[in-house]
């Protein structure tokens, strides 16, 4: 199936390593031309390279701490200027770190927003005016699926994950008259860096192991088991294209069966 995005410009920021770089490898792959962004220089390097030679497709390296506002507008400029206007954005950034409320104070919830919450708005701000011009484009922005069943361990990212979100839904209401669409995409449990951090946290914390931590989390996912990120890099790329035309304002849950709302 042809997605429609061949020759697009995408812009994955997170992208040297885990949900980030599969979501790039995804993209490129359907054709488009990607700009990923992460704070790791040389592994962005590395991952750039090999997603080019994989598939084939434009891809380039563009360093970035998405907590320097400045800084975000001038990576954006980058990537106009070596590939063109953003047609697709995917805002991704490391979590917050797990804990519950006694165990941070204010500097800890001002990190977390800046890095989760206040990121996700400044890049959206760098490329959607470009998108409302041109009356095309898609703002993804990767959450969790915390937003949809908060997990008692990770305060600061249900919190601010949860803004994210609110944000995007409000966007999709300003921005679908001008041709771009706004989703977000909810990972459950996704074998990636930040995963281990999680369950080796729950084991320190219960005085079990990582090994009977995983084992208890998959025995309640119906799939059996934990996503690969590709899986959910698959996802993403669906989302950006047009075949997904008239989806916008919601969030996609990519978990599994994990989580047991109704509206999940």
């Amino acid at each position: 199936m042809d997605l429609g995005i061949g020759g697009k410009t995408a812009w994955v920021n997170g992208a040297s390593s885990g949900l980030g770089r599969a979501s790039a490898l995804a993209l490129a792959a359907e054709g488009a031309n990607v700009a990923i962004s992460s704070r790791s220089e040389e592994p962005l390097k590395e991952a750039a390279a090999e997603i080019a030679a994989e598939t084939g497709s434009q891809c380039i390296a563009v360093p970035l701490d998405v907590t320097d506002g400045q800084a975000i507008g001038e990576a954006a400029r980058r990537v106009e200027a070596e590939l063109g206007p953003v047609d697709i954005l995917v805002a991704n950034a490391g979590g917050p770190p797990p804990g519950s409320f006694d165990d941070f104070d204010d500097d800890a919830l001002y990190s977390a927003f800046t890095l989760t919450t206040a990121s996700a708005w400044r890049l959206a701000k760098a490329v959607a005016p470009g998108m409302k011009q041109r009356r095309s484009g898609c703002l993804i922005f990767s959450t969790s699926s915390s937003t949809k069943e908060i997990i008692p361990t990770l305060l600061l990212s249900n919190m601010m994950r949860a803004a994210v979100v609110g944000m995007a839904k409000t966007l999709s209401k300003d921005l679908g008259a001008h041709g771009v669409r706004v989703v977000c995409v909810a990972p459950g449990r996704i074998e990636t860096k930040r995963l281990v951090q999680i369950d080796e946290a729950a084991a320190q914390r219960t005085g079990k192991t990582p090994d009977e931590i995983r084992a208890g989390v998959q025995a309640t996912i119906p799939a059996g088991r934990y996503g690969a990120p590709d899986e959910f890099g698959s996802v993403v790329a669906w989302l950006a294209s047009e075949r997904a035309s008239f989806i916008t304002g919601t969030s996609v849950v990519v978990d599994g069966g994990m989580l047991n709302g109704i509206l999940s």
